[in-house]
Formats: structure tokens, sequence, C-alpha cells
């Protein structure tokens, strides 16, 4: 086959892919909205971090600066597919409530703290590489939050009734 029968065939078949995933398509190009209220610094953040197929850095950079250590002020990149899965959570969810943060990134000082002052602790915990969060929402029952995390089988699920919180992270599909 020469270059242009090559060119000519590639041609032909290009609507055919696009069209056969439309909803792949649609999800790429959907904008991609997160509200949170941190429970230990007071302080709320609602911005749009994904639009026309590309991550904001500027608003990335807001996420960053909002989820740091607010015991150390540590500020480290979070993981954008923990942003998705928060997006994708909150829809599944079909809320429009801010998520109420109660751990974001933790730096290795802070983790090494709580877990000598909690079990439950890990000591190589997602939280210091800025790949797991601690959240609920509120007026929604954190029992079916946890649900529906464990759903979407992207990383790491863990439920805390007593403290009414669910963990949510990127590593390893795994729960308690």
């Amino acid at each position: 086959m020469n270059r242009r029968t090559f060119l000519g065939r590639a041609m032909a078949l290009a609507p055919l892919l696009v069209l056969s995933s439309p909803c792949t398509l649609l999800a790429r190009l959907e904008e991609r909205k997160l509200s949170f209220y941190h429970t230990h610094t007071f302080k709320e953040l609602s911005l749009v971090y994904f639009r026309n197929g590309r991550y904001i850095p500027k608003a990335l950079n807001k996420i960053n600066h909002f989820l740091k250590d607010f015991r150390t002020g540590d500020i480290h990149p979070i993981d954008v597919a923990l942003l998705d899965l928060l997006h994708d959570i909150r829809k599944a969810a079909g809320s429009k409530h801010f998520f109420e943060v109660i751990s974001g990134y933790r730096s290795p000082q802070t983790n090494s703290m709580l877990q000598d002052s909690s079990n439950g602790v890990a000591s190589h915990s997602l939280h210091m590489m800025g790949k797991a969060i601690d959240i609920r929402l509120p007026s929604f029952n954190t029992g079916r939050l946890h649900q529906i995390a464990l759903g979407f089988q992207r990383g790491g699920v863990g439920f805390y009734p007593q403290s009414d919180f669910i963990h949510v992270d990127t590593g390893t599909v795994r729960f308690w």
C-alpha cells in the first residue's frame, strides 16, 4: 500500500473513531469543578480545575495550597487522578455541596505525630504523596458515600463511621 492509499483510508476512518466513542469525547471536554470546606482552617474553595480537555494550572496550584498540611504549612502537589475521583464521587452522589475536608496532604512530620497519637495511621500514608484525602459531604449519608467510592474501584477506600468520614486514595484498590 502506498502513502496516498494509507492516508486516504486513515482519513476515511477518522470520523468513525470519533463517532464510535462520543461518551469518551464528552468526558474529555466536560468542565470539572470541585468545592471544599476545610474543617480545621474553616476556609472554603470552589473552582473549575479542568476545562476544554485540560487541567488548569492556576486552579491546581490553588487546590495544592488549600489542601496543604495545615499543621506545618507544607504544600505538595495533589494527584489530579484524586481530584477526578472526587469529581466523579460528587457527581454520582448527585450533590452540589462542597466536600468537607478532614485531611488532605500530610507532611512526614505530621504523619509521624498522628501515627504516635492514633492507631490506623499508615507509616507510608498516601496522604504524604498528595494521593489521599479524608472527606464527607454535608447532608449526605457517609455510609452511602463510602459505597459510591467503593464502586469506582480506583484506589483505596476507608470508612470511619465513628468520626463520620471516608478516606479515598489513588493507590491500589483496597477497602477497610
